[in-house]
């Protein structure tokens, strides 16, 4: 082989590998809330065959109070809390922790029944070069990701948020910023040119809650579909209008808060003792209609939203236990309790962290396991079978209480706990 040739075998090797490291980087990606699809389900990872009693950690970096689980893209990690009277977004170098950039804004923290969680509750979503935050208050920032130089920044409902605050992760697509934005009796769903700005629709037929929104394709039409106060509804994406709704009003002293769940023409949506509800959804006309498929025993899902793997749904009941049930009829397979002691361990904290109820945690889909992560700041992998509840590793990850999604990428996992950012390397 003449050199020549020689050289530019080895260009095309290099590029090669350039692009196979940029495909495994994607696959590795945490842009949003609850991952890539929005649908808790993690491509990426790279399960042990035998998981080690212990983590090792490799940095932890002191970002301040807030319950909002990082984003990760690349070589950056995205972090989004509440420090010294600044709710405060940094991007961190993925391998070091070292913050490579800052922007805050001072804000007024969540007060009142709410100030155990003063911080931030909305992940950052990081979608086209660009950074989107949502404050406990309801400012809405975008930011260029590279540098963090501010492009945008709205609070259109000033002084207007649900009752315990806005909570609601933005959606990114098609050039548009949508969020559920305002509460009390001023609110709805906007969608913002992710450009500038821009206003492009706005929905008022109801109050947010702390739902977040998800796409969806209904004979063509694709839809923003979110639960707000006391609705689930469909809206169009191209102009916001309101094609399909439901009533789901809260019982009690519960919430809408958990995050749609989409299979294909299916939703599957749930709520604090209203069991889970499938629906099909197909277009008649102009509108969408809905069948119901099933509807679950009154399993009380608080403050988690439902994994759906292999015709199975996993998720975390107000009672603080795992189950699986179907999702072909909405028969409950299992239930098992995460720990003896879950509120206890949550209740050290004090204040919102330390009353005594329980939902809280996520289940993360990331192949051959499922990991769960709730306030007793423990990573558990267990099997996704409906066979019974059957448990591979539990590994302490934190010292403070965790209220977010783990973040699984290739070996590592990146958990945010009351104060902090750390990466844990699988080993």
């Amino acid at each position: 082989m003449s050199k020549k040739n020689a050289y530019l075998l080895a260009l095309a090797l290099a590029g090669c590998a350039l692009a196979l490291a940029v495909i495994s980087a994607s696959a590795q990606d945490w842009p949003q809330w609850r991952g890539p699809n929005r649908d808790g389900r993690a491509t990426g990872f790279n399960v042990p065959k035998i998981w080690p009693k212990n983590l090792t950690q490799i940095w932890k970096v002191v970002v301040g109070d807030g319950v909002a689980t990082p984003s990760l893209v690349g070589d950056k990690l995205y972090v989004f809390a509440r420090m010294d009277g600044s709710e405060t977004i940094r991007c961190l170098d993925v391998a070091t922790g070292k913050e490579l950039w800052k922007d805050k804004y001072d804000a007024l923290p969540a007060v009142g029944s709410a100030s155990g969680f003063p911080g931030p509750r909305c992940s950052p979503t990081v979608s086209n070069g660009r950074v989107i935050t949502l404050g406990v208050r309801g400012v809405l920032s975008c930011l260029d990701a590279e540098d963090g130089k501010l492009i945008w920044r709205k609070d259109d409902f000033k002084g207007a948020t649900p009752r315990f605050y806005t909570s609601s992760s933005p959606l990114v697509t098609d050039g548009l910023c949508i969020a559920e934005m305002g509460g009390g009796t001023n609110g709805g769903v906007v969608a913002y040119d992710l450009t500038n700005g821009n206003q492009k629709w706005k929905w008022t037929g109801d109050i947010p809650a702390y739902s977040s929104p998800m796409l969806m394709t209904v004979g063509g039409m694709r839809l923003v579909v979110t639960l707000t106060e006391a609705k689930v509804v469909a809206l169009t994406l191209a102009d916001g209008k309101q094609v399909w709704e439901t009533p789901f009003p809260v019982p009690g002293r519960g919430y809408n808060v958990a995050t749609p769940i989409v299979d294909g023409q299916t939703l599957i949506y749930t709520g604090v003792a209203r069991g889970v509800t499938a629906v099909k959804l197909e277009k008649k006309g102009d509108g969408i209609e809905a069948s119901e498929l099933w509807k679950s025993a009154p399993l009380s899902v608080m403050f988690n939203t439902p994994v759906l793997k292999n015709g199975l749904l996993f998720g975390i009941t107000e009672g603080n236990e795992f189950f699986c049930i179907s999702a072909k009829d909405g028969k409950t397979a299992w239930t098992s309790p995460i720990t003896p002691d879950a509120n206890a361990s949550a209740e050290s904290e004090g204040g919102l962290r330390g009353r005594r109820r329980g939902g809280y945690g996520t289940i993360v889909d990331v192949g051959s396991v499922l990991l769960g992560l709730t306030p007793t700041s423990e990573l558990i992998a267990f099997e996704p079978t409906d066979k019974a509840y059957t448990e591979v590793a539990r590994i302490k990850v934190a010292d403070t209480p965790t209220y977010t999604s783990p973040v699984p990428s290739g070996d590592r996992v990146f958990v945010k706990d009351q104060d902090s950012v750390m990466l844990w390397a699988i080993q």
